[in-house]
């Protein structure tokens, strides 16, 4: 990789670092709770690893078997995947499972506090809560592993989208609690689902499986030499002509993954800080050349 660029990627990543792992942490703790206090004792999976480990609690410990799969998961992705997708994912793989131990004798203590008369009250608050987490650990640039890891291997191996990987796998893990707990309670799981994606949307820019970007820049030849060798993405280049002065210019077009977002914005403002950004969400890329799993607009 390019020293200069290597160099930009580096300050991005260590770019208010503190404050978002704070937040981060802060963010699975909640999300800690929320399982503890909530999904677990009602029966509620709404997919991820921590979903299954519902499912399996009448055999084993659910908090065991989260930490369990996330050693046996992070092991698999440094096999599959290698080591620079690994470590991404390394942080919140571990911190994750142990908060969910930790957590647990204040969520007991907590529980009979957590009795409504009215059932969709509770629900109301598992997804609200559910949603607030993943949208602070999702805005700060991080995740928790766990069924983040296998969406990865599905998207690496066989060629499906980190969007459609992500709801295969969970689709699979919300009906097995269906079939486990019965009717009522997967349509509860699907709204406790549909109210956590509602909230992730407020927080972050969207939910979408890509963003789109439009960028008018000085630094053309720059960027795109970053994007295409660096990033791994595809640029295509529009003429443009200004509504007002009717000068020609260039906008450049990139789609991009939603998880690779943070990167991205940060590195066009390190590399050109009057760039000028529109940011879209897309919802679907059909054709094209196929760079990083992802379909792609190119040249």
């Amino acid at each position: 990789m390019n020293k200069e660029f290597s160099k930009i990627i580096k300050n991005i990543k260590n770019k208010n670092k503190i404050i978002r792992l704070t937040f981060f942490i802060l963010g699975t703790l909640l999300l800690a709770i929320n399982y503890n206090l909530i999904l677990l004792p009602n029966n509620l999976v709404i997919g991820g690893t921590s979903g299954l480990s519902i499912v399996l609690a009448p055999i084993i410990n659910p908090q065991l078997f989260i930490f369990i799969s996330s050693v046996i998961l992070i092991i698999i992705s440094y096999i599959l995947l290698g080591t620079d997708k690994t470590l991404k994912s390394l942080v919140g793989t571990f911190l994750f499972p142990i908060f969910t131990i930790i957590t647990l004798p204040l969520c007991d203590k907590l529980l009979p506090y957590f009795t409504f008369d009215n059932y969709f009250l509770l629900i109301l608050l598992a997804g609200f809560l559910s949603g607030i987490s993943y949208g602070i650990i999702f805005k700060m640039g991080y995740t928790t592993g766990g069924s983040d890891i296998m969406v990865q291997i599905v998207n690496e191996y066989f060629k499906i989208s980190s969007g459609k990987a992500s709801r295969f796998i969970n689709t699979i893990i919300i009906l097995t609690g269906g079939f486990t707990f019965g009717f009522t309670k997967l349509i509860y799981s699907v709204i406790i689902l549909y109210i956590n994606t509602e909230i992730i949307d407020r927080i972050m820019i969207g939910i979408s499986d890509s963003k789109m970007f439009y960028i008018h820049t000085k630094q053309e030849d720059k960027l795109k030499d970053f994007i295409i060798n660096e990033l791994k993405y595809g640029v295509t280049i529009l003429d443009s002509e200004g509504g007002y002065s009717k000068e020609k210019k260039s906008i450049l077009l990139c789609v991009v993954k939603t998880s690779d977002y943070y990167l991205f914005k940060e590195t066009i403002l390190s590399i050109d800080k009057d760039a000028f950004l529109i940011v879209t969400d897309c919802y679907e890329v059909t054709g094209g050349v196929k760079r990083n799993k992802l379909a792609f607009l190119n040249d």
